[in-house]
């Protein structure tokens, strides 16, 4: 197969017609085990509300580096928000040919995570140049997160666990994390966007413009194009979906090389475990399989709660910024 395969996930947001559930919980359950990534169709996401996005998104990044340096991340604090600028972020120890603005959950400085002192908690910081961008970003977030939710419920039954194991517990307060990427044209193909790697999370939610660049290895190794189809979402499993499922769902390398000759965007939400969950595997068999890792790492060695698996991995990220920001 040379395409990933496409989900209606519309019967995971309604749950009311129990074939239907049943038969999309099977089909998110294949895609994961053998691919780790998918088309979301039927997600509640109003083509309308990702046009505002994707218009403020272009607005922020045709700033000057200056007034996108007004949010950079070093004002960010321990809540890791804010812009970086092309080259600023690492994948594999490379420098990305990217920029982006790192945002997440709107938290209030009353809320107990934030009193607590914890990282990845906080406030998001705003261009004043391009004021509309906050309230896109915000409806944009709340549909996204109810998309989430949705796929939560399919993963669960996939696994042979109840529809709603994961918001019961691991999921209840999740760690949200949400990103706008630029990518700027560069058709060269030793330069990636993104070089290979898998996400380190639970889930990720992925929307694109219409220009393209994401590839998927299959596990033959073959390298699988995810261009975009319509405003529909591409859904991945990560790191550490692999472990809590003893590797029945994969999560697969992927890069991104933008030889559109155009800007690309792309807007992905990663949605996690609560900061403070724990992250012992589920009470479900291993799968049979051994498909060796990209990068030689066992994901199954991680311990403790999910927000020590997760400070490990940003720091190498932002290798400039981790020492500040997990200081305390």
């Amino acid at each position: 197969m040379t395409t990933l395969p496409v989900i209606d996930i519309a019967p995971l947001r309604a749950m009311d017609d129990a074939e239907m559930v049943e038969r999309t919980a099977a089909a998110i359950g294949a895609a994961s085990a053998e691919f780790g990534f998918f088309y979301a169709d039927g997600h509640g996401i109003a083509d309308s509300l990702v046009a505002r996005l994707e218009t403020a998104s272009h607005r922020f990044f045709a700033l000057s580096g200056k007034e996108k340096a007004e949010i950079a991340m070093a004002h960010g604090g321990i809540p890791w928000r804010g812009w970086f600028p092309l080259g600023g972020e690492l994948t594999s120890g490379l420098a990305d040919r990217k920029e982006g603005l790192y945002l997440g959950e709107e938290l209030t400085a009353e809320d107990s995570r934030v009193i607590a002192g914890w990282p990845l908690h906080g406030a998001n910081l705003w261009p004043r140049a391009v004021p509309e961008l906050r309230r896109a970003v915000g409806d944009y977030l709340a549909a996204a997160v109810a998309a989430a939710e949705a796929l939560m419920r399919g993963m669960a039954l996939a696994l042979g666990l109840p529809a709603e194991h994961f918001a019961a517990g691991m999921t209840r307060r999740p760690t949200l994390l949400f990103r706008i990427f630029h990518y700027p044209p560069d058709g060269a193909p030793d330069r990636f966007g993104v070089g290979e790697h898998s996400d380190y999370g639970l889930l990720t939610l992925l929307g694109q413009d219409r220009h393209g660049g994401l590839e998927v290895r299959a596990a033959n190794g073959d390298w699988i194009a995810v261009p975009p189809q319509g405003r529909m979402l591409v859904v991945n499993i990560g790191d550490m979906f692999e472990r809590l499922t003893r590797g029945r769902f994969r999560s697969a390398p992927h890069r991104v090389i933008n030889a559109s000759g155009r800007d690309r965007l792309s807007w992905p939400l990663f949605y996690d475990p609560d900061f403070a969950a724990p992250v012992d595997p589920l009470p479900i068999a291993a799968t049979t399989r051994s498909l060796p890792r990209w990068d030689d790492i066992d994901v199954h060695a991680a311990g403790g709660t999910y927000g020590d698996y997760l400070l490990g991995k940003v720091g190498k990220v932002f290798p400039d910024l981790a020492g500040k920001a997990f200081r305390n």
